[in-house]
C-alpha cells in the first residue's frame, strides 16, 4: 500500500468497522461505544487480518481526544456543579480515594510496584461521562435532581482526572520509585507554575479574546467560518499549551472549551461542531480498541473479574453508602451507584499516559479495556436493576427506610411555617425548571405552595427564602404527609420523569380522596398511562407549548 493512503485506509477501515459493529451493539441493546472498541480490536495487530496504522490511528486518537474534553469545558457549567456541590464535591472525592485504594490493593498483589498500583486505581475510579448523559437520557433522567447529582458528581471526577494529566508527568519518576524528594519539589513547582500561568492567560485573556473573535467570525454569516473557528480555537488552544507551556492537550482542549462557553453563542458553537467531535471520539475508542489484546480473558479472567469487580461494585458500593450517609434518598444513591458502576474515555486516557510514562505494565491497559468494555455493556442491566432493587429494599429492609430518611432535618417541615400555608394550599413536587416556573406564578398570585424536592441544597435555599420545603422522594408517603398533602388543594408533579408518580397519586388520594392531581408528561403515550394508572389531569408539555403558540397566533389575527 503506499505510503500516501495510509492515513485513508485508516480512517475509512475504523469508521467502518466501528459503523457495523456500533450498529451491532445498538440493534442488541448495547452503548454503540461497545462496538466501536470492539471496532478496534477488529483492525487492531491482536487479531488476524488487516492491521490499521497503529501510530497514525494514536495520532487520530489525539485529535480525538482534544476534542472529547474541548465538548467537556463547552458544556461544564460551574453553576450546576454549585447546585449539588455539597455531595458532588466530597462524594466524588472519598469515591475517587477509594476506587484507587481497590486498585492499588489488587495491584498490589498481583505484584507491580506501588506507582503502577495508584495509576491502575486512578484509571478504575473515573467513570465515562459519554455513556452516564446517554444513560439518564434514554431514562430521561437527565433534568431530574438525581440526574443532577450524577453529572456534577462526574463533573468532579472530571476535574480529579485533568489534575492527575498535570500532576502525572512530573510524578513519574517519584511513582516510579528513582525520584528524590527535593527534585520532585521543584519539579512539581514548575509544573504547576507553567499550569497556573496557562489558565490565568486563559481567564483573564482567553475568556474575552476568543469569544470576540466568535462574533466576528459569526457575523459575516458563513456557518462554515463559524465551525472552522471553533474547531481552530480547540486544537490551536490544545497545542499551544503544550508547545508553549508544557500543558497537556486534554487540559488545553478542557479550557479551550471553558473559554468559549463564556460567549453567548456557545450553544451554537456546540451544535455545530458536534457531527466532527462525534466522528473523532469514534477514531479515538476505535484507536484504544486496537490496545487490546483478547487473550487476557483467556490468561488473565481473575483478574479481569477483579477489575469488573472494582468498577462495577467496589466503587459503586461506596458512593452509594456515601450518598446515603450524606442524609439523601435510596433513590438517589441507586441512580448515583448505576451511573458510576463503568469506565470509559477518562481511564483509557489515564491508562495511555501512565503506559507512555513507564508506569504501567503491559497487561494493565487489556485489563483496563476489559473492564471499560465489559462495564459499559452491563451498565443498561446495573440501571434496569435500580428500581426492582429500591422497591424491594423498601419492601423488605427497616434499616434501609431509616437510613434514608433518620435524623434529617430537612425531611421534616419547620414548626414555624404559618398555619395558614398549609390548609388549601399546592403540593408542588419537584423544583427544576419547571416547578421554579410554577412557583414564581404561584407567588405572584398569592398561592400558598409547599415543595418537596430530593435536592437537599434546593431545599435549604427555598427554606432561607420563606418557602415551605421539604426534602425527600415524594413517593415516600411521609414526604407528602409532611407536605401536608391531607389539607391540600392541588397536588402538582413537576418532575420530568414518571417513576413514583403512581405512588404519589395513590398516597395523595388515601389522605386526601378529594385533591386534585396535576402531572407532567412528556408524550401522548406517557400521558395516556398515567392518566389510566392515576386518574389525574396529565399536561404533555409539546401539546401545552402548542396550544399556548395556537391561542397566540389567534390573538394576533384576531386584532
Amino acid at each position: 500500500m503506499p505510503h500516501e493512503v495510509t492515513l485513508i485506509t485508516t480512517i475509512a477501515a475504523a469508521l467502518g468497522a466501528a459503523l457495523v459493529l456500533g450498529l451491532l451493539a445498538v440493534r442488541l441493546r448495547l452503548p454503540a461505544l461497545v462496538g466501536y472498541l470492539l471496532a478496534g480490536m477488529l483492525i487492531g495487530p491482536a487479531t488476524p487480518g488487516f492491521v490499521a496504522d497503529l501510530s497514525l490511528a494514536g495520532q487520530l486518537a489525539e485529535i480525538g481526544v482534544m476534542l472529547l474534553m474541548f465538548g467537556v469545558g463547552l458544556h461544564f457549567s460551574v453553576a450546576d456543579l454549585m447546585a449539588v456541590r455539597r455531595i458532588a464535591l466530597p462524594g466524588a472525592v472519598v469515591q475517587v480515594a477509594v476506587a484507587t485504594a481497590l486498585g492499588w490493593g489488587v495491584a498490589t498483589l498481583w505484584g507491580w510496584n506501588w506507582g503502577a498500583g495508584v495509576v491502575f486505581g486512578l484509571a478504575l475510579s473515573v467513570a465515562s461521562t459519554v455513556v452516564l448523559l446517554r444513560a439518564l437520557e434514554d431514562r430521561h433522567l437527565l433534568d431530574t435532581t438525581n440526574g443532577r447529582i450524577a453529572v456534577g458528581w462526574l463533573v468532579v471526577e472530571d476535574l480529579v482526572t485533568v489534575l492527575m494529566l498535570v500532576l502525572l508527568p512530573p510524578l513519574a519518576g517519584f511513582l516510579a520509585g528513582g525520584a528524590a524528594a527535593d527534585g520532585l519539589g521543584r519539579t512539581l513547582m514548575v509544573t504547576l507554575g507553567q499550569v497556573a500561568v496557562f489558565v490565568a492567560l486563559m481567564l483573564l485573556v482567553g475568556r474575552k479574546l476568543f469569544p470576540w473573535m466568535l462574533w466576528q467570525v459569526a457575523r459575516t454569516g458563513s456557518r462554515e467560518l463559524f465551525t472552522l473557528c471553533v474547531i481552530a480555537a480547540a486544537v490551536g488552544i490544545a497545542f499551544g499549551a503544550s508547545a508553549l507551556f508544557g500543558v497537556s492537550f486534554a487540559l488545553g482542549a478542557f479550557f479551550a472549551g471553558m473559554v468559549l462557553r463564556e460567549s453567548s453563542l456557545s450553544h451554537r458553537a456546540a451544535e455545530e461542531t458536534l457531527p466532527l467531535r462525534d466522528a473523532f471520539s469514534v477514531l479515538f475508542f476505535v484507536s484504544v480498541g486496537m490496545l487490546f489484546d483478547p487473550m487476557v480473558l483467556l490468561e488473565r479472567p481473575l483478574q479481569v473479574l477483579a477489575v469488573l469487580g472494582i468498577v462495577i461494585l467496589g466503587k459503586s458500593l461506596a458512593a452509594g453508602l456515601l450518598v446515603l450517609l450524606l442524609r439523601y434518598p435510596l433513590n438517589t444513591a441507586l441512580t448515583v451507584s448505576a451511573s458510576l458502576a463503568q469506565i470509559g474515555e477518562f481511564s483509557f486516557i489515564l491508562a495511555g499516559l501512565g503506559a507512555s510514562l513507564g508506569l504501567l505494565p503491559p497487561e494493565a491497559q487489556s485489563l483496563i479495556l476489559a473492564g471499560a468494555i465489559f462495564s459499559i455493556a452491563l451498565n443498561p442491566v446495573v440501571f434496569g436493576l435500580a428500581e426492582p432493587l429500591q422497591a424491594w429494599a423498601r419492601r423488605r429492609s427497616t434499616l434501609a427506610r431509616r437510613l434514608e430518611r433518620s435524623l434529617d432535618p430537612l425531611a421534616e417541615l419547620p414548626t414555624t411555617v404559618e398555619p395558614h400555608k398549609l390548609t388549601g394550599q399546592v403540593v408542588l413536587v419537584g423544583y427544576g425548571r419547571v416547578g421554579r416556573s410554577v412557583a414564581e406564578a404561584l407567588s405572584a398570585d398569592g398561592i400558598p405552595f409547599v415543595v418537596a424536592d430530593s435536592n437537599r441544597e434546593q431545599v435549604e435555599a427555598l427554606r432561607a427564602q420563606g418557602i415551605p420545603a421539604v426534602a425527600g422522594d415524594a413517593s415516600e408517603p411521609s414526604v407528602l404527609i409532611q407536605a401536608h398533602v391531607a389539607r391540600a388543594r392541588l397536588l402538582l408533579v413537576a418532575l420530568p420523569e414518571p417513576f413514583g408518580v403512581r405512588r404519589m397519586a395513590e398516597t395523595a388520594r388515601m389522605l386526601n380522596p378529594g385533591i386534585d392531581i396535576v402531572i407532567r408528561a412528556h408524550n401522548d403515550e406517557e400521558a395516556r398511562l398515567l392518566e389510566t394508572e392515576t386518574g389525574a389531569t396529565v399536561l404533555v408539555e409539546r401539546a401545552v407549548l402548542a396550544d399556548r403558540m395556537a391561542e397566540l397566533a389567534r390573538q394576533a389575527l384576531s386584532r
